[in-house]
């Protein structure tokens, strides 16, 4: 499988708001509908202009995956960034993670981000430990934060620091 990582533009609108479908339905991701077509190219245009990651992965050209870097909007906060990521089920399992987890932190150092935040669902065990491995820390425990498909979970803040001074 060769799979490229490179920014999204606004010819992947389409494919990005039809592919997190599936993954919307696995309810591990804090999302509830996709955006519109329209509405995914506003947001890559506003990702483009506050200077924020947003890429995709691309296998055979077909988008099966997103990862994003969003500053923080005060001037306060732009040293921190919230990250977050999804794969199609396609695509999970073959070291992708991995490589997204690389670009992320390549990036962040590169641009100033010394925080990267990340919220993952308990119950979402491999996101954790790939973050636990690539040197996320966690932060703390919101119980019972999200209901979905008639149960609770728990959702974890999570943290890592470019500058481990």
């Amino acid at each position: 499988m060769n799979a490229v990582i490179r920014p999204v533009t606004s010819l992947d609108a389409s494919q990005l708001t039809e592919k997190v479908k599936d993954i919307i339905k696995e309810g591990l991701i804090q999302k509830e509908k996709p955006r519109t077509v329209d509405e995914e190219l506003e947001y890559i245009k506003m990702m483009k202009e506050n200077n924020n990651m947003y890429i995709c992965v691309e296998i055979n050209r077909e988008v099966m995956g997103i990862a994003r870097l969003v500053r923080g909007e005060l001037e306060m906060k732009k040293h921190v960034a919230l990250f977050r990521t999804w794969l199609t089920p396609s695509a999970q399992g073959k070291g992708i993670g991995k490589a997204i987890m690389e670009y992320t932190k390549e990036w962040a150092v590169k641009y100033d981000v010394e925080k990267i935040c990340l919220t993952v669902f308990a119950r979402n065990e491999i996101a954790y430990n790939l973050y636990k491995k690539y040197g996320f820390v966690h932060e703390g425990t919101q119980k019972r934060q999200v209901y979905f498909n008639g149960e609770y979970d728990d959702e974890v803040h999570m943290a890592y620091f470019t500058n481990t001074q």
